[in-house]
């Protein structure tokens, strides 16, 4: 009766967890909103926003796990003020093979940057990623560079500065000059390389009669509408280096919370900026200097990172000059690990690997060049399958001989249980003398499987926070591994227009991880109870339905594991006869166990 009551249980409390998943998904990973029509956006026909369609408002909308406007009046709106802010001709274009975009002369503001190698979404009409928009539209995010004056007039938002040249490529630099009335010239020199840094160097040349003192600063001024989901996971939100420590535990709500709305990190910058799970804008100080910093919520979701260098007393017929590096783009490991070499600290740890990065960089390492060679990340994350399960074959080896010894001794374990029945700590002692004497570890056969945890769990953050796995297709309908399979069989495919709930959204991928988990687990039997053989009969299809909202490059590493250890399991057997044939009495054992309690059920009553 207590066997049935606790398989009873179990089942409801699976169920809980299939009708709770679904819930779950859709809270710490939810889906972009739907795009709007073209019709019916107000933005394409110069009509006003309000005329578009708003679901909820974005202020209270969830964001997304890459980011990005979700309210469908927002991303009208934008779309609207793009257009009339970049039409503006007071702009200096900025065109490299990575990026592309203007700076705009009205401030000296960076505040138009997309991303040329990464696309929106995984069609090929896809718009390029945007990472700056200029302040105002709903995707506010920008870079500022100037002073604060004591005593003298310096630069503002609405100074209209002169540029020395129309774009600004990394083989041709941009200088920036505006002069005030009292004899002091400001000049901002903006230089690109080829990938993501953008150096600014600020100069303040005195003409004037009497020494000034300006105070140079630089900043990143974002919304957080925009911003990635931040889990407990992937970090999103303020990042920076202190003292050669990545900081990570600063999010976007400690901000707001703070006293005066601003949270002043401990110990010199190293870099300070705002990260989501793909992107990061960060300052990188002029290496001789110490500046001050902070993050700032400004209200109405508007935050910046601030960067102030200490006031420079500038005499008369000299100049004072500092430097600012910033990096806007793509978290691409190669690309950060290069400027790491170069001087920025842990520069590469902008990517959240967290505690467990001297193992999961490995794997990305190989993953990657993988790739390289095959040119693929699905044929690519088969390939690191069978190097794992190779490494770990001499480990397998060891756990069927162990898994042959414990079946040898099971006699003898039950002549000491039937023995010392009545006397629990007795016959555990014996138990484990037998242990001793026939040099038997009952723990021998789980080795595998913890040995498999932090490579999966290695594997799972690779395809969630790398870069380089976004948007990479593998074949047939998987056309993004770092997204779950697009597929689902309840709606035939898609055939019928509706998308079931996660915990129902069996695609092809889950449906082959559980009916390989079933085989393997079918060809190792193993001794127990008829209601553990039921529970265990269960696990195959349960982890399918809980894997099955994950990235279909989970899925593929698990089945591909599955299948090897099936053919690892088959070649062991052959060295393991006595092995196999003992499982396949215990299976019988199981079943006859299985078919007598039915049978029991069935009988009447004794009266």
């Amino acid at each position: 009766m207590d066997k049935n009551r606790n398989l009873i249980l179990a089942v409801i409390l699976t169920g809980l967890i299939l009708l709770g998943w679904d819930a779950g998904m859709k809270y710490f990973y939810p889906q972009p909103a739907k795009p709007v029509p073209a019709a019916s956006v107000a933005a394409d026909a110069g009509q006003d926003a309000t005329a578009a369609p708003a679901p909820a408002s974005s202020s209270t909308a969830k964001p997304t796990r890459e980011g990005g406007l979700v309210d469908a009046t927002a991303i009208a709106t934008e779309k609207r003020d793009l257009a009339t802010d970049l039409a503006s001709p007071d702009r200096v274009a900025i065109e490299t093979p990575m990026v592309r975009g203007s700076i705009d002369l009205k401030g000296a503001l960076l505040d138009d940057l997309t991303l040329t190698r990464y696309r929106e979404t995984v069609a090929k009409d896809s718009p390029p990623v945007r990472l700056f928009s200029p302040p105002g539209t709903p995707a506010q995010y920008y870079a500022q560079f100037g002073w604060a004056g004591n005593g003298v007039a310096t630069p503002d938002a609405k100074t209209l500065w002169t540029a020395d040249g129309r774009k600004l490529t990394s083989e041709t630099p941009v200088t920036l000059t505006w002069s005030n009335q009292t004899g002091q010239t400001f000049a901002i020199r903006f230089a690109i390389d080829k990938d993501y840094m953008i150096t600014t160097t600020q100069t303040v040349t005195n003409a004037g009669g009497a020494p000034v003192v300006v105070t140079p600063f630089t900043r990143v001024n974002r919304t957080d509408k925009t911003a990635s989901l931040d889990t407990w996971t992937i970090h999103s939100g303020p990042i920076g280096a202190f003292d050669g420590t990545v900081d990570f535990g600063t999010n976007y709500k400690d901000v707001t919370k703070a006293d005066g709305g601003t949270v002043t990190p401990a110990g010199k910058a190293n870099w300070i900026g705002f990260t989501d799970i793909y992107w990061l804008s960060a300052l990188v100080p002029d290496g001789k200097a110490k500046p001050e910093t902070d993050f700032r919520s400004l209200g109405n979701d508007i935050f910046q990172a601030n960067m102030v260098y200490a006031p420079a007393t500038i005499a008369p017929g000299s100049s004072d000059t500092i430097a600012t590096r910033l990096f806007a783009g793509a978290k691409e490991n190669a690309i950060l690990e290069k400027y790491e070499d170069q001087g920025i600290a842990h520069f590469s740890l902008a990517i959240d690997w967290g505690w467990f990065r001297w193992f999961e960089k490995p794997i990305f390492w190989l993953l990657d060049w993988l790739f390289k060679m095959v040119g693929n990340f699905g044929v690519a994350i088969i390939l690191l399958t069978v190097v794992v399960r190779g490494l770990m074959f001499p480990v397998a080896q060891r756990q069927f001989a162990s898994m042959a010894q414990m079946r040898a001794v099971q006699p003898k374990m039950k002549a000491i249980q039937d023995r010392f029945k009545d006397d629990k700590q007795k016959q555990q002692e014996e138990i484990m003398k037998l242990y001793r004497e026939e040099g038997v570890n009952p723990l021998g056969g789980c080795l595998p499987m913890f040995l498999q945890v932090p490579v999966f769990f290695a594997l799972y953050k690779v395809l969630m926070l790398t870069i380089e796995m976004r948007h990479q297709p593998f074949i047939l309908w998987i056309h993004d591994l770092s997204a779950p399979d697009p597929l689902h069989i309840l709606n035939l495919f898609g055939l019928l227009p509706f998308t079931p709930p996660s915990f129902l959204g069996i695609g092809i991928l889950a449906l082959m991880l559980g009916v390989t988990m079933w085989a393997q687990f079918k060809l190792q039997p193993t001794a127990m109870d008829p209601t553990q053989a039921q529970m265990m009969s269960l696990m195959p299809w349960f982890m399918m339905f809980i894997m099955a909202p994950f990235a279909a490059g989970l899925l593929i590493y698990w089945i591909t594991s599955n299948l090897l250890t099936i053919g690892q399991q088959k070649y062991l057997y052959s060295r393991h006869p006595q092995l196999k044939a003992q499982a396949a009495k215990d299976q019988q054992n199981i079943d006859r166990k299985t078919t007598k309690k039915d049978a029991a059920k069935g009988k009447p009553k004794a009266r």
